[in-house]
């Protein structure tokens, strides 16, 4: 039997629709046909097309219609109506993180720092709640994108548990970098938060999934967050802080240092940082240290390849790896980025389930646990440290 053809449409034109589309040529188990972008910024939408040799579509709607699913690609205040007029129309969404939040109250001036949390927190939920029951209209559904679900290291985590009926007691993860590349990420009403869910998302993420994995291995069902303590810090905004250059430090109402401590049903726990103080190239990494084992899950950096070079010059030309700044030195070239990051085995995943009904390991539920655990550790940061219960879906 010949594999099956997916059709599909990207919407948005920047970072993320560029490594959507990359990824999309290494999917091997589907025909991937990509009908066309859409973009409210049409010129960018144009460039993007006429590099790619795609269609630039004039509405989302256009967009929908040619497809069998659309890769969600925009800033997260447009990821909630983008995927309901998918559903709407029995259109798979393929959503990048964050699945939703808060994103204001409209006005100019909206300030991050000075509204009460809970209003994040209450409607983000809102938010949730109107996609999952758009999803269970639907004949399709929602994939979230979570890489971190999908990277080599987490997976083999996941097979180790699995089989050897590990329980998880303690989960200690971080993403953290110099700074995001978006100019409209300095701004809590784009970004719908700072640090703590631009990457803080991640490692929860990975975790949230690992304790399920662990309960669904036992048959008990998947466990679930039960409460967050979290502080979130804005170190780049003291008055005391001093740029050197190498920091972005343009953030406007967001935090830029996040840690979240996660109680689960079963009494284990999680802690995680985020921020975005540090230099040296990205630095992702997730440890577990469960009952019958320990694994160091290093996604970037990892050691699969180190090199010397006396100076910067002479590698102009070549990439190492993200955000590392310099590439004079000792460095760690990363052979596929994208693949120790789980980009490439998360859209063949995507694609099976479209194609060939399969169960996706990062789905809307997933999802939805992650955006109210870090809303509640919002209202958490807010009461310096409070336990905030979490809601799950």
């Amino acid at each position: 039997m010949g594999k099956k053809t997916i059709r599909t449409g990207i919407v948005g034109a920047g970072f993320a629709a560029t490594f959507h589309f990359n990824c999309l040529q290494k999917v091997h188990g589907t025909n991937v046909e990509v009908e066309g972008v859409f973009a409210t910024d049409t010129a960018q939408a144009a460039g993007y097309s006429k590099q790619r040799g795609i269609e630039a579509c004039k509405s989302l709607e256009e967009l929908i219609e040619k497809v069998d699913v659309v890769h969600v690609c925009t800033p997260p205040v447009a990821h909630e109506p983008i995927a309901l007029a998918a559903l709407e129309r029995d259109k798979f969404a393929i959503v990048e993180k964050p699945l939703t939040g808060y994103f204001g109250d409209g006005s100019e001036d909206f300030n991050g720092e000075t509204f009460p949390k809970a209003d994040a927190l209450n409607h983000s939920l809102a938010s949730i709640e109107r996609m999952l029951a758009a999803e269970k209209k639907s004949k399709a559904r929602i994939l979230y994108a979570e890489n971190w679900v999908y990277a080599p290291s987490i997976q083999k985590e996941r097979e180790i548990i699995e089989k050897t009926g590990a329980q998880i007691l303690w989960i200690h993860g971080e993403e953290a970098h110099s700074g995001s590349h978006a100019h409209t990420y300095a701004f809590w009403k784009f970004s719908g938060g700072g640090v703590m869910i631009g990457k803080g998302c991640h490692p929860l993420t990975a975790a949230l999934y690992l304790k399920r994995v662990e309960g669904n291995a036992r048959n008990a069902g998947p466990i679930r967050p039960k409460s967050v303590s979290a502080r979130t810090h804005a170190i780049t905004r003291l008055d005391n802080f001093q740029d050197k250059g190498h920091i972005r430090c343009d953030y406007h109402d967001i935090d830029d240092f996040s840690l979240m401590h996660v109680v689960f049903e079963d009494g284990t726990i999680a802690d995680i940082f985020a921020s975005d103080i540090i230099l040296g190239g990205i630095h992702n990494w997730l440890e577990v240290a469960a009952n019958n084992h320990r694994t160091i899950c290093n996604i970037n950096p990892n050691t699969a390849m180190r090199t010397y070079n006396p100076a910067e010059e002479y590698f102009k030309d070549i990439y190492v790896v993200e955000k590392t700044g310099t590439k004079q030195g000792w460095s760690m070239p990363s052979p596929d980025e994208d693949w120790f990051t789980g980009y490439p085995q998360e859209m063949e995943a995507f694609y099976r389930t479209l194609a060939y009904g399969e169960r996706p390991e990062s789905d809307s539920r997933l999802a939805a646990d992650a955006i109210s655990t870090i809303y509640s550790a919002y209202v958490s940061a807010e009461k310096s440290g409070a336990e905030v219960a979490v809601k799950t879906f």
